[in-house]
């Protein structure tokens, strides 16, 4: 063979070598192989001091990062940070920078020492947890459910969109604003239902109208009314029309004036304690505040004691 031929086989063997050397990367280090070499560069570290000319050899080939292989997975653990702090100690040799360097070297050895270290048995801990949640206090307890994070989301964007059109020291005092809208609505509401019930309760217990007396309609009238909403198990309004029916069958009869103002208490407060009527009427009264008033009592069998007391008076 050529000296030439010789040469260039030579050439191609070496460029070989090269490719399969780059191809299989660099050498993985065994975790005992990464801690020895933690240990001799923490080794190295004893020369450091401000005396030192120069820094030891060790420190000074610190490959870009180290490769770790594990039973479970592979770490790339990069040698920047280390490079850094070589690099301030070199500029200025004080003894804190070379505190830095050991304390980094440390920092690297206590991961991989944890990383190995078998993780703690927590299954008695773990068997205690679980008796305490399955208690009775903790039965329904939950996670956040769907429309819970849906909320969540929605405030979200409305934050974001408030962001957006408020400059972000404005949002504060917006917010406190919103929330003092809100809290007046919620009182005018209230206050609006209340005042709504109490007026529908004395629209119902105007059952007469207000230019008019009990008596301007015939107590007929009103019995005949209050058999038609016992018929329909209105059991309220039937008592309540009965009550009326007595009211103005006494009236037509002129044991008062008549006065749309009157309460049921003052219309017995006018009839005098000896007359026959006295009695019927308490109990005609106490029966319809039960049933209209104190919401009791209110049936078929009150409204049949009701028409018994009627007939008392003479409304048959």
């Amino acid at each position: 063979m050529r000296p030439r031929q010789t040469y260039i086989l030579a050439c191609l063997l070496l460029a070989s070598a090269l490719c399969r050397a780059d191809v299989s990367g660099p050498n993985k280090l065994s975790p005992a192989e990464y801690r020895a070499e933690l240990d001799r560069l923490l080794s190295s570290t004893g020369q450091l001091n401000s005396s030192t000319p120069a820094i030891p050899e060790p420190l000074q080939h610190l490959p870009q990062s180290w490769h770790v292989r594990t039973d479970q997975q592979d770490f790339e653990i990069l040698t920047e940070g280390l490079q850094r702090d070589v690099r301030r100690y070199e500029s200025d040799k004080s003894a804190a920078n070379a505190i830095a360097i050991r304390r980094r070297l440390r920092s690297l050895r206590s991961e991989m020492d944890g990383f190995e270290k078998p993780p703690a048995d927590v299954s008695a801990a773990r068997a205690t947890l679980n008796s305490i949640l399955a208690g009775r206090e903790f039965r329904d307890v939950s996670g956040p459910t769907w429309l819970d994070r849906m909320k969540q989301r929605l405030l979200e964007f409305i934050i974001r969109v408030l962001r957006h059109i408020f400059r972000a020291t404005s949002i504060p005092p917006i917010g406190r604003s919103f929330v003092y809208v809100l809290m007046g609505l919620a009182l005018a509401a209230l206050l609006y239902a209340a005042y709504r019930s109490i007026w529908r309760s004395q629209r119902l217990d105007e059952v007469v109208p207000r230019h008019l007396t009990v008596s301007a309609k015939e107590w007929t009238i009103w019995l005949a009314e209050a058999r038609a909403a016992a018929a329909k198990g209105e059991w309220r309004d039937a008592i309540h029309l009965a009550y009326w029916a007595g009211i103005s069958s006494l009236e037509r009869q002129g044991f008062w004036k008549p006065d749309r103002a009157r309460t049921p208490r003052e219309y017995l407060h006018l009839l005098s304690g000896t007359s026959e009527q006295h009695a019927t009427l308490t109990s005609l009264t106490r029966m319809f505040e039960l049933a209209w008033y104190g919401k009791r009592n209110a049936g078929e069998s009150t409204f049949r004691e009701t028409l018994q007391q009627l007939e008392k008076l003479g409304c048959r």
